[in-house]
């Protein structure tokens, strides 16, 4: 009886051994992925976009990855450090999702060459570093043919963060859409050199409203232009995420940004040993972007506009930037029957026939 006793004591033994063996494998097995956030995750805006595609990923790939975030991380050398604490505390995936992080990210990779990193919309590669971007473009150009057409005074307001080409393109695209089913329309742009600084893209909403804007747009993220529009009786085209919320009279749409497939995506390559360097660009034919509902103020004829306008720069037989573009000096940029390649839309430095004042150099 004994002996029995003993063997059975030593088969449990050996059982809970490999209970702890196979969770210890199963933790090893999850991938760490890390996520540096330049704003608050709030509930609305493009931290939030961000977010919600983190948890997209975490729901499809269920028990493989772990997840970690952190926000309000100011561009320069505090998201250096943010970057590479993730990296050391085991983090192997590190999505780093504004502008501003390139440089860092690109260093941090260099002291990390076993580590995958993705930025979000930058524009250099390295071994164990790719760069991803939705085409933002395509959704600006369908809100500007509804800001266009629901105007009475053919005066636009546009609140910008810096004067990089991904907001410029953003602001020509927002131009050329409203310019398509109004020719007067033209469009102010105030630069706040901020991407989150509600006080000042609260400021510049009301001075392009007191300038005789009627619809506002803006590419920061805060909900300000949106919260102003409604509170001083103007129409808003929302931007990153839906915010019609805090302007349900105003918020006539926004240009939502949706990166859950992207995540996951880029998560399941690293598990599956799959994972390349590339530059990723997709935009409405992908999903990644998607006008929120539209309002039921704006005239069915607009909505059917808009709606077969995306169907064709889906299938590729329209492309917002097809000539003849001109520039604001009326000099020929994109030549009638021409389309922008991608690599003369990621530098563009000029503003389109139709937008006021300069680009800040």
């Amino acid at each position: 009886m004994k002996r029995h006793v003993t063997h059975l004591f030593t088969a449990l033994c050996a059982l809970a051994c490999l209970v702890m063996v196979a969770g210890t494998a199963s933790a090893a097995d999850r991938l760490k992925v890390g996520f540096v956030y330049v704003s608050p995750i709030g509930d609305a805006g493009w931290t939030f976009q961000h977010d919600l595609g983190r948890r997209e990923m975490e729901k499809n790939l269920a028990g493989r990855v772990e997840t970690r975030y952190v926000e309000k991380v100011p561009e320069g050398p505090e998201a250096e450090r943010v970057i590479r604490d993730l990296a050391k505390s085991g983090y192997d995936l590190i999505f780093t999702t504004s502008f501003g992080y390139m440089n860092p990210t690109l260093k941090v990779a260099k002291m990390f060459p076993g580590k995958y990193f993705e930025h979000a919309t930058g524009y250099k590669l390295a071994k164990n570093v790719g760069t991803y971007m939705c085409r933002f473009y395509e959704g600006r150009y369908l809100s500007g043919i509804i800001a266009g057409r629901m105007s009475r005074t053919n005066q636009l307001g546009y609140v910008a963060a810096f004067p990089i080409p991904e907001v410029i393109r953003g602001i020509n695209a927002f131009t050329l859409g409203a310019r398509s089913v109004n020719p007067e329309a033209r469009v102010k742009v105030i630069w706040v050199n901020s991407w989150f600084d509600p006080g000042k893209e609260r400021e510049a909403a009301e001075t392009l409203i007191s300038q005789g804007a009627d619809v506002i747009t803006h590419h920061t993220d805060s909900t300000a232009p949106v919260l102003t529009a409604e509170e001083k009786g103007v129409y808003a085209i929302a931007y990153h995420s839906d915010m019609s919320k805090y302007g349900p009279r105003a918020q006539l749409t926004a240009v939502m940004h949706l990166y859950g497939k992207f995540y996951t995506d880029t998560a399941r390559a690293v598990l599956n040993h799959t994972w390349k360097p590339k530059a990723v660009w997709s935009g409405i034919r992908e999903g990644s972007i998607r006008l929120a509902p539209i309002s039921p103020v704006v005239p069915e004829e607009v909505v059917a506009l808009v709606e077969k306008t995306t169907k064709s720069i889906a299938d590729g037989s329209f492309h917002p930037f097809h000539g003849p573009i001109r520039d604001q000096a009326g000099k020929v940029v994109v030549a009638d029957g021409k389309t922008m390649s991608d690599r003369e839309l990621l530098q563009m430095n000029y503003y389109v026939d139709g937008v006021l004042g300069s680009i800040p150099r």
